[in-house]
């Protein structure tokens, strides 16, 4: 089951260093993820990840405080927005985009009900 769990945790930390660089892909959900996956895995790669100088601020400041950082939360409000806006050019179904809407809507009150983190 370890094997699975490091697997899975490597797996976490790929798609969350993709999303440093590709907006519409999160990040720190991943680093979470793989966190979690650490924690049953590997000692050395959950030390590893929370002390990473890109990496592991975030996720401190979530285990610590359920926090999320001003921009971080900035940005995933304009991410939200860009992918809202293409969806609106794309000229998807008006259902769609309805449902679209109420989702982003509740992920945005998510992160902004969040404390805010330490810069």
């Amino acid at each position: 089951m370890r094997a699975i769990w490091l697997i899975l945790g490597c797996l976490a930390v790929a798609l969350g260093a993709i999303g440093v660089v590709l907006p519409l892909l999160p990040t720190v959900p991943f680093l979470l993820l793989a966190t979690f996956c650490f924690a049953r895995s590997s000692d050395r790669l959950h030390d590893w990840l929370l002390t990473h100088p890109r990496f592991g601020p975030p996720i401190q400041d979530w285990q610590a405080h359920g926090a999320i950082r001003r921009q971080v939360k900035l940005l995933a409000t304009v991410s939200i927005a860009a992918v809202l806006a293409l969806s609106l050019g794309l000229r998807l179904p008006a259902h769609l985009i309805m449902i679209q809407m109420a989702v982003l809507s509740l992920v945005l009150l998510f992160i902004w009900t969040r404390p805010e983190g330490p810069r």
